[in-house]
């Protein structure tokens, strides 16, 4: 499959390697529409997603490279990825379950560890078996004490692309121990083509009400706080860059937005969570979501040195991401909804990432 390329411009042969003593590759979701979605089983990670623009022509809207070798010295590793066994942070990697401490995470974002630690599950090989042409499964048993994590823990996720442009991402988890578990795709966006430099025009909203401020280090203090009056406010489309450099603590912290949203929806709803528009290309991007909080992160450690697919550089606010997660350092805020997964449970999330045109 050497010289087989997909819509993308992929090549197969490019994505399979031996890593850590398993095999990678790429597998490619269609749809009726010829609308294409490319997943690597290295950190199930969507590698690039095909959908048309406003005229009838073919975007890549996700942030990407083009090889496994690539995706191994990346300056940024959660392209597109699957992020545990803790999206988000955990203040100074440490946490207390039912009386015991588990304080031997690794600390690798200031003093707090970040998306599962140094190996997270988007450094993890997972088996891969595609079902059909629009489902693929992904499976990856992280091991008990792996990161510092107490239980065995059993992740399966599902990516279906329907014939209505969305791309459905189903999780499931088990333990065999207490544990606690925050799964996200890590997806870098930007609507206008993985190639565009800047997503500060692009149109957003927000169904949230409330976000999580965070000290210096990106850890919420613990209450919430409202967004009326603030630049954090997408209760109402926005720009996204027309607030971003304001005068403004949050904004400064982050160097630009990089905070978690609390939803107005009930616990565990499928709820329209938000909505971004490219004026550029006229796509629509929509979430909908089980999750509580969406973390809304504009790229802003991204620089020219990364260079992804087709040989863009990525420089900062290239894209967006929209993680669809419980909240960061639940396991230490007992008044967040709960990340606790016990034996005989099984966690259950989804997310729905729909694209249209105007």
């Amino acid at each position: 499959m050497e010289n087989v390329k997909t819509k993308s411009g992929l090549c197969f042969e490019a994505f399979n390697k031996q890593v850590e003593g398993k095999q990678t590759s790429i597998c490619v979701l269609s749809n009726k529409k010829g609308t294409e979605a490319v997943i690597t089983n290295y950190g199930a990670k969507i590698v690039s997603l095909m959908v048309p623009d406003n005229k009838g022509e073919w975007v890549d809207v996700v942030l990407g490279h083009a090889s496994i070798d690539d995706y191994l010295t990346s300056g940024e590793p959660t392209f597109g990825a699957t992020c545990g066994r803790y999206a988000n942070r955990i203040a100074k990697g440490r946490f207390e379950l039912d009386g015991t401490v588990y304080d031997q995470l690794p600390i690798n974002s200031g003093p707090n560890s970040l998306h599962g630690g140094l190996r997270g599950f988007h450094f993890r090989v997972w088996d891969m078996e595609q079902l059909d042409a629009q489902t693929v499964r992904l499976t990856y048993v992280a091991a008990d004490g792996e990161e510092g994590y107490p239980g065995e823990l059993t992740a399966v996720l599902l990516y279906h692309l329907t014939d209505e442009n969305e791309m459905v991402i189903s999780y499931q988890a088990t333990t065999t121990k207490p544990t606690v578990v925050n799964l996200t795709n890590h997806s870098y966006f930007n609507l206008s083509g993985e190639g565009d430099r800047y997503i500060g025009d692009h149109v957003l909203t927000i169904h949230a009400d409330a976000y999580l401020p965070t000290d210096e280090t990106a850890i919420p203090y613990g209450p919430l706080e409202k967004v009326a009056g603030t630049p954090m406010d997408f209760t109402e489309p926005h720009e996204i860059g027309e607030r971003i450099n304001e005068n403004f603590q949050q904004l400064i912290f982050g160097k630009g937005y990089d905070h978690c949203y609390v939803l107005n929806k009930e616990e565990n709803e499928m709820a329209l969570a938000s909505r971004c528009y490219s004026p550029k290309t006229g796509i629509v991007m929509e979430t909908y979501t089980t999750e509580p909080g969406i973390q809304l992160y504009t790229a802003n450690w991204l620089n020219e040195s990364i260079i992804g697919k087709n040989g863009h550089p990525y420089p900062e606010r290239c894209s967006f991401c929209l993680e669809t997660q419980h909240f960061p350092d639940s396991p230490n805020k007992p008044e967040y909804p709960s990340t606790v997964l016990r034996p005989g449970e099984t966690f259950q999330s989804q997310t729905v990432y729909k694209f249209t045109v105007e």
